[in-house]
């Protein structure tokens, strides 16, 4: 899927006749933009719907609103919700395949497969890494999805942030914690800094962005206790000069453009899995 989208024309007939909704509740640009990309280089059809153009504004339900688009005979909805477990809810009542976009602070399983994926590329194995994944944890489904993804492929993660922005009890997951950035990143293989969700936060959880920046944010200083060959992630959209600085950020550890380049690969191979691919089951 990452030769397709390097041809000069970047375009397969693999889902040809095939239809994909994209159901979007809340704003989007990567993983929105991803998907579209990604069902368009197969020749698939795909049709975006957001909350706010849908009858979900006259008071539709969410089930009803799905059972519609599904009586359209969709191949594939990608459901993207503010409510945790949402997709997994239109799944079980569905007939066409349904992918997880992102539900509330639940899960983000997509970002964590590109994630993984950008790693691998690099690091080659996922046994003995060091990840630090620094933020809001409590508001970040990207950080939950990570944290299981990464644990199940052998590495270890640890987990740096505000005190009151990490939820009790996430070391249930296979995560350490630690509030020291510095402890986090020092021999770190990867670090992955999250963005500070304003959107979902009910209170102050910080005194200033400028103070979250000094003792938080990443920055050159602070990667040269990191392991030589570390990546810098982030799942994006990145507040520059909050969680890292431009300087970090457009560094030579940053991998973090290439994580947009390979989410349109790694949504392409979903696409074909769930909708026009077979898999070998013994691989």
């Amino acid at each position: 899927m990452t030769e397709i989208s390097e041809r000069p024309v970047k375009k397969v007939p693999t889902l040809r006749g095939k239809t994909i909704v994209l159901f979007f509740h809340e704003p989007s640009t990567r993983t929105r933009t991803s998907f579209d990309i990604a069902a368009k280089r197969l020749s698939a059809d795909s049709i975006s719907l957001s909350a706010s153009t849908s009858s979900v504004v006259k008071g539709e339900t969410l089930i009803d609103t799905a059972r519609n688009l599904e009586a359209m005979n969709p191949d594939v909805i990608v459901i993207r919700h503010s409510s945790a477990g949402a997709p997994h809810m239109l799944a079980s009542i569905l007939k066409a395949s349904v992918i997880n976009g992102g539900d509330g602070m639940h899960a983000h399983p997509t970002q964590c497969l590109l994630d993984l994926m950008t790693v691998r590329k690099y690091k080659g194995s996922f046994q003995g890494l060091r990840v630090a994944i620094i933020g809001d944890i409590s508001h970040s489904r990207v950080a939950r999805s990570n944290i299981i993804g990464f644990t199940k492929m052998g590495a270890e993660v640890v987990l740096a942030g505000p005190p009151t922005m990490i939820p009790k009890g996430i070391e249930s997951l296979g995560a350490s914690v630690t509030y020291s950035v510095d402890d986090a990143v020092c021999n770190a293989d990867v670090i992955m800094m999250l963005r500070i969700q304003k959107e979902r936060q009910r209170a102050f959880l910080f005194p200033t962005e400028r103070e979250y920046a000094r003792v938080y944010g990443l920055n050159k200083k602070r990667l040269e206790c990191a392991a030589d060959d570390v990546l810098v992630m982030h799942p994006g959209p990145l507040n520059r000069g909050v969680e890292m600085d431009s300087v970090t950020a457009d560094g030579p550890y940053s991998v973090i453009l290439e994580q947009v380049t390979n989410g349109v690969a790694l949504r392409m191979a979903l696409f074909y899995l769930v909708a026009g691919g077979l898999r070998n089951v013994d691989d």
